[in-house]
């Protein structure tokens, strides 16, 4: 069989799997607060999030879009299959590390920082496209704090609308609509976070000659197959991570969850329409620390926020280094 084809083939089995642990890993991002609240059981909960997930991710693709093709430009790089491996292997190892060990880490971090690595690794520092780069590092680092700033204006509106109305009719109100919200959050969380596989696909199809028309051209089974695997891995479901979010950053009531479903959701649904990749695990986790900052910043846990936080500092530089490394024991080869 030619190489070009087993390569192809094992960068979209590569691609898939990390839909996959996206989908189990970032499950959380959905349905945390919603689980925690009771407003749904973890088994309706986890099939809303797939169900949803899967409507997202076949939706949008301008997010697949930036991402084949504002980081580097796969047509020029020598040996770009390579490239797109290494960035692979590093975000999925990074993914099953923080998972383990249930961090809420950024599996956008993961992705970007390990092909910017791999990328360097291959064509030095100039192969990176400064400018594309850096509008997508911009919205991973504004998007969590416009998140924290939104959920705790949108917790202190709600609580003065609420302020003199009985709590156990206002939970009960609030965890009916959580459902809802929860849906929101799911669908938004799949047209972004599932096309983060779609643009690496098309990278390594135009980097290896096999898509001729540039990353302007999503096929139709490269939608399918990222939208599948990534409903697929939500349905596993990443329990550790859920439980972080949804009980060990402060206690959530329905009120609260509402909010910052709300937040996160909206606020991925803007970047997606602005075709930039966030984290949602940056967007939910920062909502869900505004609004409690909002309720009583003494009852958040900020060491488990400060935990999160530092992880997310670290995550693009050590994925960076490890591509890099990776990148460096194929070219012993090639």
């Amino acid at each position: 069989m030619d190489y070009g084809l087993i390569s192809i083939i094992v960068v979209v089995i590569l691609a898939l799997g990390f839909d996959f642990i996206n989908g189990f890993h970032d499950t959380a991002n959905a349905i945390a607060t919603s689980i925690s609240t009771r407003a749904l059981t973890p088994r309706r909960a986890i099939l809303l999030a797939s169900t949803l997930n899967l409507v997202g991710a076949l939706v949008f693709t301008g997010v697949a879009k930036t991402i084949g093709g504002s980081i580097a430009d796969p047509a020029k790089l020598e040996h770009g299959m390579e490239v797109v491996m290494a960035a692979l292997i590093s975000a999925i190892a990074w993914n099953l590390i923080t998972w383990w060990f249930g961090i809420p880490s950024s599996s956008s971090h993961a992705l970007i920082g390990s092909l910017s690595g791999a990328v360097i690794s291959n064509a030095g520092i100039h192969g990176i496209n400064g400018s594309g780069f850096t509008s997508i590092v911009k919205a991973l680092i504004f998007s969590p704090i416009i998140a924290f700033v939104v959920g705790f204006l949108v917790m202190t509106l709600l609580k003065r609308l609420f302020a003199y109305s009985s709590p156990h009719k206002v939970n009960k109100g609030f965890r009916f609509l959580q459902v809802f919200s929860a849906g929101l959050q799911a669908f938004t969380h799949g047209t972004n976070d599932a096309q983060k596989a779609m643009g690496i696909i098309v990278f390594a199809l135009v980097a290896g000659g096999f898509q001729t028309e540039g990353v302007s051209t999503i096929p139709l089974w490269v939608k399918l197959s990222a939208a599948l695997a990534m409903a697929l891995g939500t349905s596993v479901g990443g329990w550790k991570i859920i439980k972080t979010m949804g009980t060990k950053m402060y206690k959530i009531e329905p009120i609260n969850g509402f909010a910052a479903d709300l937040t996160s959701s909206s606020i991925i649904f803007a970047f997606t329409k602005l075709e930039l990749p966030v984290s949602s695990t940056h967007a939910i986790t920062s909502a869900i620390l505004g609004v409690g900052a909002s309720k009583r910043a003494s009852d958040v846990n900020w060491g488990i926020a400060g935990r999160i936080i530092v992880t997310w500092f670290i995550t693009i530089p050590l994925t960076a280094a490890f591509a890099w490394l990776v990148y460096r024991v194929f070219a012993l080869f090639l």
